[in-house]
């Protein structure tokens, strides 16, 4: 039985209404309530897919729909304090009725799919799952609580999306695009396929956290050079040289971790794309494992996605921005140009500068944020790509995963060694600025 099919049945034999339901969710456990959050995030993961969103787009996606669930649920445990109080640009979010009842559940459902049709393309995807879940929601309680409690998620979104509307991202689309530059060292297309760089404005974006796109510095990458004595030449050499001397492990890394999105697969004269999830979809699937390893409930669970998501979109405005300023050329350009014309790297290229890493970025972003939520020795079993690659790996620690996935692009054959290196101190600093600015709970 599938498992929204399984909490339809244990949802519908609990949602019987009695004088004596607690207030605070109506008649759901607290399993239950963390539940529809996962089942939630799932169904946006699928939509990200099937849209095929960029990464650095998905990351939005991802953060203002989580904001969105979180700061409507929130107001189940009073001891957990706004989190958009208390970044840039938001608006305040309106308390609900004292002495009123609220499904809280089921407003940051609400909350959640409101900003997801405004931020997404294929909603009617999601219309079946929407209209199940809610005719479960109604069958278990009065009409004025349900209405009450749709009518707050609605007021939670329209203060998300206010913010979202005045980001920057409307003024990054349809913008010319981005060839790069025929000049030494610089980035330009890449083999096989050749794709304009992707998202080459997202630098400009409006951060949540951060006071500005560049505020987390990095050391500029080893300068051009085709002396074969320079620190530029030897880090491409190591590239070549490593992906010839690859072990099964080694490739199984870079398999797990490729997590591209649109993959353009060749075969003869046939060229098809596979879709995956996102680096920061992985990094979701990863929350999830975690909150329900600890059984967390649905507050903590909404606070952990969005927490998760907003560093990972800071991480993603930080990263790019410098990628585009240095505009640094991929390992697989200059390896063709100065050591070998038939190499190509074991996973595609993705299209866009190399410095820094953009994987080694996001993943050290959410592995110090959860490593923060969960605590700093989590093993865990990682399955997030069981689905897509049919592939699961196990780590100790949070920190341990995001080291593998920034090792992977060097395996890869799609970073330099200091690339990884650099993009995983840069989102570490994010996450650590994060957390010094929020407050999570009230005294």
């Amino acid at each position: 039985m599938r498992p929204l099919s399984v909490f339809l049945l244990l949802f519908s034999t609990c949602m019987c209404f009695s004088a004596c339901q607690r207030s605070k969710s109506e008649s759901m456990s607290a399993r239950e309530e963390a539940f529809v959050l996962h089942q939630n995030e799932d169904k946006l993961t699928q939509l990200i897919i099937y849209d095929v969103f960029t990464p650095p787009v998905a990351s939005r996606i991802y953060a203002y729909s989580a904001l969105a669930s979180y700061e409507a649920m929130r107001f189940q445990d009073s001891k957990y304090k706004s989190i958009v109080a208390q970044l840039r640009g938001f608006g305040p979010i309106a308390a609900p009725e004292k002495g009123k009842k609220y499904n809280f559940t089921l407003a940051a459902t609400q909350a959640f799919f409101t900003v997801v049709r405004k931020v997404t393309f294929s909603v009617d995807s999601l219309k079946g799952y929407e209209d199940r879940l809610y005719a479960k929601f109604k069958s278990g309680m009065d009409d004025s609580t349900f209405a009450r409690s749709i009518a707050f998620g609605d007021s939670v979104a329209k203060v998300i999306l206010k913010r979202a509307s005045t980001d920057n991202y409307q003024q990054t689309r349809f913008k010319p695009k981005f060839l790069g530059s025929q000049n030494p060292g610089m980035w330009r297309p890449t083999a096989p396929d050749y794709l304009d760089g992707v998202e080459y404005c997202w630098g400009t974006m409006k951060t949540f956290a951060l006071d500005t796109s560049s505020q987390i510095t990095l050391p500029p990458p080893p300068v051009y050079s085709e002396d074969k004595n320079s620190t530029y030449y030897k880090q491409n050499l190591e590239v070549y040289e490593q992906s010839k001397t690859l072990t099964q492990e080694q490739k199984d890394i870079a398999r797990y971790w490729d997590d591209n999105p649109f993959v353009m697969e060749h075969a003869g004269h046939m060229t098809f794309a596979n879709k995956k999830i996102t680096p920061g979809g992985h990094w979701i699937g990863i929350t999830a494992i975690a909150c329900k390893k600890t059984d967390a409930d649905a507050v903590k669970t909404a606070q952990a996605y969005a927490l998760t998501s907003v560093a990972m979109y800071d991480a993603f405005i930080c990263c790019w921005n410098i990628k585009y300023q240095t505009s640094y050329i991929r390992p697989v350009t200059v390896i063709n140009d100065l050591i070998d014309p038939n190499w190509l790297p074991r996973l595609q290229t993705p299209p866009f500068p190399e410095y820094p890493s953009g994987h080694s970025t996001i993943t050290r972003s959410a592995a110090v944020m959860l490593t923060h939520l969960f605590g700093d020795h989590f093993a865990f079993q990682d399955t997030s790509d069981l689905r897509y690659i049919g592939m699961k790996r196990d780590f100790k620690s949070f920190v341990q995963a995001a080291d593998e996935a920034s090792i992977s692009r060097f395996y890869g054959g799609l970073h330099y060694k200091n690339s990884v290196d650099k993009g995983a101190e840069q989102g570490k600093k994010v996450s650590e600025y994060i957390l010094s600015k929020l407050k999570l709970v009230n005294p």
